[in-house]
């Protein structure tokens, strides 16, 4: 799994398992995130802006690399016997209104360079039949922490995940959407101060509020649109990074602004005394989930480590095995498209 903030490649091995009663569970028995050396961090960086030939090149260049990650991966630990790799990519374009999606190192001689066979390109199919084509750990949320009122994703975006109970004898039905942009951009503004990102919310935390900067965050459209919608760079380039560019206040205070527009988005999100599984690298930004719990009182849970981190890469590996076993694992209800259906592609070694 690569995300939207570029910390990394995240890699793990799962095991996959039906209780006697039907439920899902899972061991996450090795995890460990490859960060990108500083070439391949500005090449996907700038890959949004390229030309349809060199966004070929990039594709073919990604896919051997990931697949040397991949590889590399599997014989450190030792891992014998694989079902498959599942695979989530890079995600490059993100237009889904227009029928565009892309995610990079998915090409089908992945499956050869690594001799396993493989199971990726889950957006695609979804945007084809009317999808937003995001988000798509909602049904891992499902089928793994229903206990849970809210599942909260804090990575580039934030993401939430809950089941609409709402509905009069009916099924319920898995709710989902991005909220708001998180470490896309505060890590955009830590790096202006020489800093990969904001540890623990400590520069926020130093800040003062812009209240106009505030204000205007919080007037973007998207939030006055309903579910469901997903967030890509190419919005974030158009309507934050502006904002940001043309407010004269320091680097600090707009960290302090924006990480007290992502809490008061994040807290309109919940019922009060509701419980939260919060994950993805946001979660350790302590001063952000102070600022939420400010604004809403609700029980935020941070779990292990292991699955704080990994959580992404836990739920593609459960959406590549449902894959393999044709059962729906994209929810029309989640992304806007037409079915519930099976998505991804298989690839064969040859």
């Amino acid at each position: 799994m690569s995300g939207t903030s570029l910390d990394g490649i995240d890699l793990a091995e799962i095991n996959f398992y039906l209780s006697s009663n039907g439920v899902w569970e899972y061991i996450i028995i090795k995890a460990e995130t490859i960060a990108y050396s500083s070439i391949w961090k500005n090449r996907l960086q700038k890959a949004i802006s390229c030309s349809q030939e060199e966004i070929e090149n990039v594709n073919s260049e990604y896919t051997i690399y990931l697949g040397e990650v991949i590889s590399g991966f599997v014989s450190r630990n030792q891992i014998k016997n694989l079902d498959a790799v599942c695979s989530h990519g890079h995600t490059i374009w993100h237009q889904p209104k227009k029928g565009i999606t892309l995610q990079i190192g998915n090409l089908p001689e992945i499956a050869s360079l690594i001799n396993q066979k493989v199971v990726c390109d889950f957006r695609v199919q979804d945007v084809v039949l009317g999808g937003n084509g995001a988000p798509l750990v909602p049904i891992g949320d499902r089928l793994l922490f229903s206990k849970y009122d809210y599942c909260l994703n804090l990575g580039g975006f934030a993401n939430v995940s809950f089941e609409d109970k709402s509905l009069n004898n009916q099924e319920t039905k898995r709710i989902a959407y991005d909220v708001c942009p998180v470490n896309i951009v505060l890590n955009y503004l830590a790096e202006q101060l020489g800093f990969l990102f904001d540890e623990s919310g400590n520069i926020a935390r130093q800040g003062k509020l812009s209240e106009e900067l505030f204000q205007k965050l919080n007037d973007l459209t998207f939030y006055n649109m309903t579910p469901p919608k997903s967030l890509g760079l190419e919005w974030v380039k158009k309507e934050i990074f502006p904002l940001l560019e043309y407010t004269t206040v320091s680097i600090e205070d707009k960290i302090h602004t924006v990480t007290e527009h992502i809490a008061f988005q994040l807290s309109n999100q919940f019922r009060e005394g509701s419980t939260v599984l919060v994950t993805g690298g946001g979660a350790f930004n302590a001063y952000l989930l102070e600022r939420v719990k400010y604004y809403k009182k609700i029980n935020l849970i941070i779990p292990v480590p292991e699955l704080v981190e990994y959580k992404e890469a836990l739920i593609f590996g459960l959406l590549g095995v449902l894959k393999l076993r044709n059962e729906n694992n994209c929810l029309k209800s989640v992304t806007g498209a037409e079915k519930d259906h099976c998505s991804g592609i298989i690839h064969i070694p040859n």
